[in-house]
């Protein structure tokens, strides 16, 4: 049986399934990729494919309430945050069309000695296989797919299980585009069959967004066959506050770093970390918010978080709560969990001993921490396995450029959240991945810096 399935975390109710493609399928997809890779570079140039690409971010717009409502029923994302995926995801598109010449663009190099000249000149490399999560089903296709195709190389995308109806409306979106069959191409593979392709020598590359786990096996597979390999993994980020004028505002800030995509976010503000003299007002107010937050029907445009994801995904985060709480820590919450749905949540009392300080909550429960200086808390920001994204707060500039810098993350966020954009790379450091996506560095991982000499 296909574990690719629609299953509405909201009724636990599951609408459709999706059968695995064969070896032979497989196979087929694979040769089209290729084979229109070697046709689609010599036949187009970069400003066509640009307009192809474009083109692909018109058509999120034009079906932006289709599209949202498909991943509302599949990953419980409540419906105003679907619609501002679909458009985050437009934009990403706009941005690499409208960037696309600049990108792809010679580079001269200047030579030290001798006489000529020398450039780099940017070129694709081939099929890449894409492997994508459930947690925003549009937008990290987008930042893959975009500054791919424009440089020319062609994508073979393994969607998540529970994800196949926006996969394969993806694929029908990029056909109606225009692009040249083979270009790209939605496949249904098991871990196996991803396995062997990651080993056939016509994919160039690999980009997985995803856990740990499966980070760790695409990049044990890839390095078996010295294939590139972009990994955005987990996080654990820092919410650093150490001074503020306006703590209500900060307050808010606080809960929509949190509870994006129901706090299913790599890299959601997860970690709290406040100065002592902000501590006790900052965690009444924070907890309050965090209970405020209306959660019900991802449907309803009042709801401001829907369900998790499915029943292991809450299930798990439960255990780490509950874990948690046996081994010291006080949980703040409004409610319990009803099905799917978990109540916001707020942790305190949480020790380097307890195993949750260690972890990634993957879900709207908050850890919040007391500090007494700017040195302990870069330590305690610091203190994590992972180095994805963090948050300072500072009325002091100095401060906060300081802290920004002393962070070992590969994004730092100043009195800002959720401030993402497509000119903005996107990656991290440690067990957090390799590789960055957006911006003009998303568009360096997967091409032919080719040197060119002339004498």
């Amino acid at each position: 049986m296909s574990t690719y399935a629609v299953t509405d975390p909201s009724t636990g109710q599951t609408l459709s399934s999706y059968p695995l493609h064969t070896d032979d399928e497989l196979g087929t997809a694979l040769a089209a990729a290729d084979a229109t890779h070697r046709r689609w570079v010599l036949e187009t140039t970069v400003a066509e494919r640009a307009a192809f690409v474009a083109r692909v971010g018109e058509l999120h717009v034009e079906r932006r309430e289709q599209l949202a409502s498909i991943i509302v029923r599949e990953m419980g994302k409540s419906y105003v945050e679907a619609l501002g995926e679909v458009d985050f995801s437009a934009d990403i598109y706009a941005y690499y069309a409208q960037t696309a010449t600049a990108i792809m663009a010679d580079q001269p190099v200047t030579l030290s000695g001798g006489t000529g000249s020398a450039v780099i000149r940017k070129a694709s490399l081939g099929a890449l296989l894409g492997i994508m999560p459930w947690n925003f089903p549009y937008y990290q296709v987008a930042r893959f797919a975009a500054p791919n195709l424009v440089i020319g190389n062609t994508i073979l995308l393994k969607h998540a299980p529970q994800c196949p109806e926006s996969a394969a409306a993806l694929e029908q979106l990029f056909l109606d585009a225009g692009l040249p069959a083979g270009a790209y191409t939605n496949i249904y593979a098991s871990n196996e069959q991803v396995e062997q392709l990651i080993g056939d020598p016509r994919i160039q590359g690999v980009s997985l967004t995803g856990s740990e786990r499966a980070g760790a096996a695409v990049a044990a597979t890839a390095g078996r066959h010295l294939k590139k390999v972009v990994l955005e993994l987990g996080g654990s980020d820092p919410f650093v506050l150490l001074s503020t004028d306006d703590l209500d505002a900060t307050v808010q800030a606080a809960v929509e770093a949190r509870l994006n995509n129901a706090g299913q976010a790599c890299n959601a503000a997860k970690r709290f970390i406040v100065i002592d003299g902000l501590y006790e007002p900052f965690v009444e107010k924070f907890t309050a918010a965090m209970n405020a937050v209306v959660v019900g029907d991802p449907r309803d445009d009042t709801t401001a978080m829907g369900p998790l994801s499915s029943k292991a995904a809450a299930d798990r985060l439960t255990e780490q709560v509950e874990q948690a709480v046996a081994q010291g820590a006080h949980l703040a919450t409004s409610g319990e969990r009803q099905g799917n749905y978990v109540r916001p949540g707020v942790l305190t009392g949480v020790t380097p001993d307890m195993d949750v300080h260690h972890e990634e909550l993957f879900g709207p429960v908050a850890t919040v921490y007391r500090v007494g200086s700017e040195d302990e808390a870069v330590e305690l920001a610091n203190d994590t396995p992972f180095g994805l994204g963090s948050y300072v707060f500072s009325t002091d500039e100095e401060q906060a450029l300081r802290v920004a810098d002393r962070i070992n993350a590969g994004m730092v966020f100043v009195n800002v959240v959720n401030a993402d954009a497509p000119e903005l790379p996107f990656g991290g450091v440690k067990r957090s991945g390799t590789g960055r996506e957006l911006g003009s560095a998303g568009a360096e991982e997967f091409v032919n810096s080719k040197l060119i000499r002339i004498g």
